[in-house]
């Protein structure tokens, strides 16, 4: 009998004396993920599924993780298939204009620009001792796009997925914070005021139909191991062009993209067990990640200083800044900050042409790498 109560009693404590080290400070960092993602509203769609994941996985005994858990089968069913990513690509492309992109097509180098940042943090991460998967998904991190940073990773190095996904989005929230200080340092007064004009709307919508299908078949034939990210997000962005699939359309950016956000979430927190998150690694991870969306800022900003010079002052180099994938935050931060200069300077649709190319950018730098490491057998 008192064998029985003593059983029993310690099976209501055992959650407690199973609590390895690392779980507790887990479980604060998923609290934290959810306060940033509740009061300070930063990305609170990806945050706080991810904060709370965090917690259920850092509770011990719980087996969530384990075969036939719960968040193992959401995990095997949507990431490891790649399947999450991909879908949310189909939405980013539904609620995608490449119209001030098509406007001004030269600003597409811009997005090109915007993208160096992630081969300097690679070859870095290299330097560090990372092996070739695991550095192209650290310095994918600059692209300040999260579904491209969790596809590369979950495929290529999914033992740092907690980490690589949870650096990409709070980088990519903290982007009006990371960027404005590069900018102010690396242009001048004059450069900052700057005015590009009113963009035309001229693009016509057969160009728009075009556009989607030529980058699909081109990138396609240039990068073939990156096809599954550029044709879901071309799929989604033709689906909104062709205006006969309005249903679908309004499912990818809504319904469909909403549950697998949840999903991708909480699947991405679970990833985030103690034991194997809190390492030195982990940290070097987050402080590349930090370094690549530096260099990738930088880059865009310095090649728009040599457009300007090329096109005779025509372009400002603050909408280099957008040459990353942050859809569309980073565009409002370009505006923003050039309005401090000049109330009367609208840069928003210029930057949202970098910021469109950054998007496609991103999308074909992940593309390049990876058809590179198959032609090197490393893959």
């Amino acid at each position: 009998m008192l064998e029985a109560i003593g059983s029993g009693l310690y099976g209501l404590v055992a959650g407690f004396l199973n609590m390895h080290w690392s779980n507790p400070i887990m479980i604060v960092i998923g609290m934290i993920l959810l306060y940033l993602g509740i009061k300070k509203d930063i990305e609170p769609v990806l945050l706080v599924p991810i904060g709370f994941g965090c917690i259920l996985v850092n509770i011990p005994l719980a087996g969530l993780m384990e075969q036939d858990g719960f968040l193992r089968i959401i995990y095997e069913a949507g990431i490891i298939t790649e399947l999450f990513p991909l879908f949310i690509f189909v939405g980013i492309g539904a609620m995608t204009d490449f119209g001030p992109l098509l406007e001004n097509p030269k600003i597409f180098l811009l997005g090109a620009a915007g993208q160096f940042g992630i081969f300097l943090t690679l070859a870095l991460a290299l330097a560090l001792g990372f092996t070739k998967l695991e550095a192209v998904s650290i310095g994918i991190i600059g692209a300040c796009d999260g579904p491209t940073a969790i596809y590369v990773t979950s495929q290529y190095a999914p033992h740092l997925l907690g980490a690589v996904s949870v650096a990409a989005y709070c980088y990519m929230s903290l982007v009006p914070i990371i960027q404005p200080p590069i900018m102010r340092a690396l242009t001048t007064q004059e450069e900052k005021v700057i005015n590009m004009g009113v963009v035309k709307k001229s693009v016509s919508k057969t160009t728009k139909l075009l556009f989607p299908l030529v980058v699909t078949i081109l990138g396609g034939l240039i990068a073939p191991k990156g096809l599954p990210l550029l044709g879901t997000i071309m799929l989604g962005n033709f689906m909104k062009e062709c205006g006969v699939v309005a249903r679908l359309t309004k499912a990818s950016e809504n319904e469909i993209a909403n549950i697998v956000t949840l999903l991708l979430g909480i699947s991405i927190g679970a990833t985030m067990d103690g034991k194997v998150f809190l390492t030195p690694q982990t940290l070097i991870i987050l402080g590349l990640g930090f370094l690549a969306i530096c260099l990738d800022t930088a880059c865009g900003i310095l090649f728009g200083k040599i457009l300007k010079v090329v096109t005779g002052g025509k372009v400002n180099p603050l909408i280099g800044a957008a040459g990353i994938s942050a859809y569309p935050m980073s565009a409002r931060v370009v505006q923003k900050e050039g309005q401090k200069y000049d109330k009367k300077n609208y840069l928003l649709m210029h930057a949202m042409g970098a910021n469109t190319g950054g998007q496609v950018g991103s999308v074909m730098a992940a593309a390049v790498m990876l058809s590179v490491l198959k032609g090197m057998g490393v893959i």
